[in-house]
C-alpha cells in the first residue's frame, strides 16, 4: 500500500511495510505511532519531490484543493508508480483527486478507510523524521508562508467575494433594523413608566434616545437645553410643559443608569447602522450601478442576495425576477389553487410604485 501526501515542501510518497496496520482497529492505530521510531518501522519514504520555491508550492496545493492533477504531481506518480512498475494500490485523502489519478495514470487508487486516515495522520506526526533533510521550524514557516499565500489567491480570485460583502451588509442591515426596533420600543416603554408624556411629543426613536440620556429624570427638564441634541424649540417646550405635570412614577439612580445604558445603545447602532447603509450604497453603486439606478441600493441588495450572487440575479429570466423573494406565497398560492403573486422584492422600488395601475398588473 503506498499513501500519497502532499506537505508544504512537496509530495511525498510513502509504503506501508507494516501491513498488519491496514486490518488494525482505528482506534488502536495511533499506539504504532508514539515516537518516530515506531514511525519508521510502520512505514518508509518511497519517493519525495520537493517544490522549487512558494510559487510552486501554491499551484500544486491549488489545483489538490480542486481535486485536480497537476504536471509535478502527474510526473512525480509516472516516475516513482508507474515506470517504477509498482503494483501496489495508492491511498489519498481526496475522492476526486483519486478519481482523477485513475483515469490520468491508471492507477489503482484505494478508497480512504478509517484505518488509512489514521495512518496517514501518524505519518504527518512525524514527517520531519520520516523524511530526510526536513526541518521542524522550516515545514512550520513553510506551511504559514503557503497559507498566506493561498488565502491571498483565494480573495483575489473569488468570483462571489463582492457579491458576498453586499449578501452580508443587507443581511446586518435587516438584523440591525429588528434589533433597534425592539431596543427602542423597550426603551420607551421602560422610560414610560417615569415619564410616559414625552413618548407621544418625541416620536423619532434617535432623538427619544438623546433626551433620556441627556435628560434623565423628569425633574430635570426645565434646565435642560434640548437644542444640544438637534430637538426643535416648540418640541422641547411640550416636553418641559409635560414634565411639570406628568403622571409618571419615580425611579432611582440605578433604574436611570440603566435605562440610559440602554438608551446608548439605541444611539450607537442607529448611527452605525446610517454608516452601514452607506457603504452598502457606495458598494452597490461600484458593484451593480444600473441595478442601484433602477431599484435603489436596498432592493437590488436584498435581490442579490436572494438570488445568490450577482452573476446569477443576471441569468434569472425576467418572470423569476419579477417574483424573487415571494416564492412561499407563490407555491402556497399554486397549492391552494389561488391567485398567484405579481411581485416579490421588486414591488418595493421607486420604479415600480410610481408606474401606472394598469402597467402593474402586467
Amino acid at each position: 500500500m503506498l499513501l500519497l501526501l502532499e506537505t508544504p515542501a512537496g509530495y511525498a510518497l510513502f509504503s506501508v511495510m507494516n501491513k498488519k496496520l491496514l486490518k488494525a482497529d482505528a482506534d488502536t492505530i495511533y499506539d504504532s505511532f508514539k515516537t518516530s521510531a515506531d514511525a519508521q518501522r510502520q512505514v518508509g519514504l518511497t519517493a519525495f519531490h520537493k517544490f522549487e520555491d512558494t510559487k510552486a508550492a501554491m499551484e500544486a496545493c491549488t489545483e489538490l484543493t480542486e481535486g485536480a492533477v497537476g504536471k509535478s504531481l502527474k510526473k512525480f506518480l509516472k516516475k516513482n508508480i508507474v515506470d517504477a512498475g509498482l503494483s501496489d494500490s495508492l491511498a489519498v485523502l481526496d475522492k476526486q483527486l483519486g478519481i482523477n489519478i485513475t483515469k490520468k495514470l491508471g492507477v489503482e487508487v484505494s478508497v480512504l478507510s478509517e484505518n488509512l486516515k489514521e495512518i496517514m495522520r501518524g505519518v504527518r506526526l512525524h514527517l520531519t523524521e520520516l523524511i530526510e533533510g526536513l526541518d521542524e521550524s522550516e515545514v512550520k514557516s513553510m506551511s504559514l508562508g503557503l497559507a498566506h499565500t493561498l488565502s491571498r489567491f483565494k480573495l483575489k480570485f473569488s468570483p462571489d467575494k463582492v457579491d458576498t460583502m453586499i449578501i452580508q451588509a443587507v443581511g446586518l442591515l435587516d438584523d440591525l433594523d429588528k434589533e433597534l426596533n425592539n431596543f427602542a420600543m423597550r426603551l420607551r416603554e421602560w422610560y414610560g413608566w417615569h415619564f410616559p408624556e414625552m413618548g407621544k411629543i418625541v416620536t423619532e426613536n434617535l432623538a427619544y434616545a438623546k433626551v433620556v440620556r441627556l435628560m434623565g429624570l423628569k425633574t430635570k427638564a426645565k434646565d435642560t437645553d434640548f437644542s444640544e441634541v438637534g430637538v426643535p424649540d416648540e418640541i422641547a417646550a411640550e416636553v418641559k410643559s409635560a414634565a411639570e405635570t406628568s403622571m409618571g412614577t419615580e425611579i432611582t439612580e440605578e433604574d436611570l443608569g440603566n435605562i440610559k445604558t440602554l438608551s446608548e445603545r439605541v444611539i450607537e447602532l442607529t448611527e452605525y447602522r446610517a454608516s452601514l447603509s452607506e457603504y452598502l450604497k457606495l458598494r452597490m453603486n461600484a458593484i451593480a450601478p444600473n441595478l442601484t439606478y433602477m431599484v435603489g441600493e436596498l432592493v437590488g441588495a436584498r435581490l442579490i442576495s436572494q438570488a445568490g450572487s450577482l452573476m446569477s440575479l443576471a441569468k434569472h429570466p425576467s418572470s423569476t425576477v419579477q417574483i424573487l423573494g415571494a416564492e412561499k406565497a407563490l407555491f402556497r398560492a399554486m397549492k391552494t389553487k389561488k391567485q398567484t403573486p405579481k411581485y416579490g422584492l421588486i414591488y418595493h422600488a421607486a420604479l415600480v410604485g410610481q408606474s401606472a395601475p394598469a402597467l402593474k398588473a402586467l
